[in-house]
């Protein structure tokens, strides 16, 4: 099974972030530009928390807060679940399955490495299956 450090060397390690004190108003028109579904909040360099499109929709659309007037860190998720590069896809899935979220970050000896999402996580399970029905095939006709 693939490793993340070999995921983020594929896809990239750019990571789209937002400062605590942004509204939320420009975290959501950041995502709606990059076509992402969330953010790492950061200070400093330092990860602080995440941001998400499920964050703005239960915590701002349905408690009816002005997204102009909310900031990033009144509805961020402040408690960062993440990867380590040496963790395979297979485990991050199950972490990610199991926690109920999206988006992982990446991160060793706290350092930001990069950022994986659930698609990214099932297009390289794809990829990886797609690979062994071919060898398979391949195996099977004789290698013709």
């Amino acid at each position: 099974m693939k490793k993340i450090k070999e995921l983020l060397r594929e896809k990239g390690n750019e990571v789209c972030s937002i400062d605590p004190d942004a509204s939320v108003f420009d975290a959501i028109t950041l995502m709606a530009e990059k076509n992402i579904g969330a953010l790492l909040v950061m200070r400093e360099n330092q990860v602080v928390g995440v941001i998400s499109e499920r964050d703005y929709a239960r915590k701002v659309t349905l408690e009816n807060h002005a997204s102009r007037d909310t900031k990033v860190a009144q509805i961020m998720s402040d408690k960062v679940i993440y990867a380590e590069p040496s963790e395979t896809v297979e485990e991050c899935m199950a972490l990610m399955t199991d926690k109920h979220i999206r988006h992982l970050p990446v991160m060793q000896n706290n350092e930001l490495l990069g950022l994986v999402s659930i698609g990214d996580l099932v297009k390289a399970v794809i990829a990886e299956q797609k690979f062994m029905i071919e060898q398979l095939e391949h195996y099977i006709s004789g290698g013709v």
